[in-house]
């Protein structure tokens, strides 16, 4: 090896140590460390991707038969708050606010004007003068920047991405462990209710990110370790896991839910991506309508499909879909193993032409495999299940 090569590779490490001290960790993180967690940069922050004594499969399976806790604390956290919060908010972003009652939680999107999407969020709305929002992590900064900007004076938006935590405690046994904890669980899908667990102040949300009946808590950070350390310990009757994002993944690509930097990106509309669901269509106002609009109206952009696999192969994220002949149709922007049906799974933005039940073919690496288009979800849902 030369003396140039060397040298590089010693940069190359340096580089790469000095990336992993610049991320940022959950206040969770001596706890993954402790469960032998194989960790992995999200959004700026090193996140667990697995644990020891079972990995992806096996928590993907805990959250689908028993119940899984993730650290999801990495998602941002901001707060708009002032005379006229929820208008303001839904004058921004595309869902309607005055769908949903003040307890209550709802899925929107930040778009810029050619219709692109910043960021999908949760917006909980506390009152018509307090809306939490709950973005993506490596998009919370521009999202609060916008909102920032645009809003009037008296109105506050103050990114609190370091001073909460989240915990999403998810599977069908979910509910016997919140009851555990004498935490609510009767509340509805999407609707929140403020409690506490070990001491500390808790907001519980019927919320997920799985397909899977289930609850996100959200904690202030220096009572992370007590709420994670209380949870476990009501877990443990119900063989409660510790899962990684790696299982969140292939638990959401299975439901068909869209992860922003693949099936949403300033390239890729809420249209493109079928949720149009998330539009308040009727509103006066919100970022990215008249774009939005104009592609509604004129069907001619790509859309987001679902593939199940015929054979053996594994689709990736990037990996090109065609006709029989050849033709490109399109490309896949998720792609995993379905652990539930044992098979390949994808979601991928295709031409508008292709019809569910078409065969399709995918290049994964270099080996043409067959797929049949369908609609998500791959595997049937209980989020909402009463």
């Amino acid at each position: 090896m030369s003396a140039t090569l060397r040298s590089r590779r010693r940069a190359s490490r340096a580089c790469s140590r000095l990336r992993t001290m610049d991320l940022l960790h959950s206040p969770l993180h001596d706890r993954h460390v402790a469960l032998g967690a194989k960790l992995a940069e999200f959004g700026g922050w090193e996140m667990p991707l697995e644990y020891a004594g079972g990995g992806v499969l096996a928590e993907h399976k805990a959250v689908r038969e028993g119940v899984g806790l993730f650290d999801v604390s990495h998602l941002g956290k901001a707060l708009v708050r002032g005379t006229g919060a929820a208008d303001f908010v839904n004058r921004c972003l595309t869902n309607d606010l005055r769908r949903i009652q003040p307890g209550r939680a709802q899925y929107t999107l930040c778009c810029d004007d050619d219709g692109g999407t910043v960021d999908d969020l949760i917006a909980y709305l506390r009152s018509d003068f307090e809306v939490f929002l709950i973005p993506n992590a490596a998009n919370t900064a521009a999202v609060v920047s916008r909102l920032q900007a645009a809003a009037p004076e008296g109105l506050d938006v103050t990114d609190l991405h370091r001073d909460y935590a989240i915990l999403a405690i998810q599977g069908p046994s979910s509910d016997e462990v919140l009851r555990a904890l004498d935490l609510p669980v009767d509340h509805e899908y999407m609707s929140f209710a403020d409690a506490s667990v070990a001491g500390q102040d808790v907001t519980v949300c019927r919320t997920g990110y799985t397909g899977e009946r289930g609850y996100e808590l959200v904690v202030p950070a220096g009572s992370a370790v007590e709420v994670w350390d209380a949870v476990m310990a009501a877990g443990e009757a119900y063989a409660i896991r510790a899962c990684g994002l790696g299982a969140r993944d292939t638990l959401r690509t299975e439901m068909g839910y869209p992860l922003h930097g693949h099936e949403l990106s300033a390239e890729i509309s809420p249209v493109m991506a079928r949720a149009g669901w998330a539009v308040g269509w009727d509103k006066d106002a919100f970022w990215g309508k008249d774009a939005l609009e104009r592609q509604r109206a004129e069907k001619v952009v790509r859309t987001l499909r679902g593939l199940v696999a015929q054979g053996r192969g594994i689709p990736r994220p990037g990996m090109r879909v065609a006709d029989a002949e050849g033709a490109e149709l399109g490309e896949v922007t998720s792609g995993t193993f379905s652990p539930t049906l044992r098979q390949g799974i994808a979601l991928a933005l295709l031409d508008r032409s292709v019809e569910d039940g078409a065969t399709v073919v995918v290049d994964v690496r270099g080996r043409s495999e067959a797929f049949t288009v369908t609609k998500p979800p791959f595997v049937q849902p209980s989020t909402k299940e009463s």
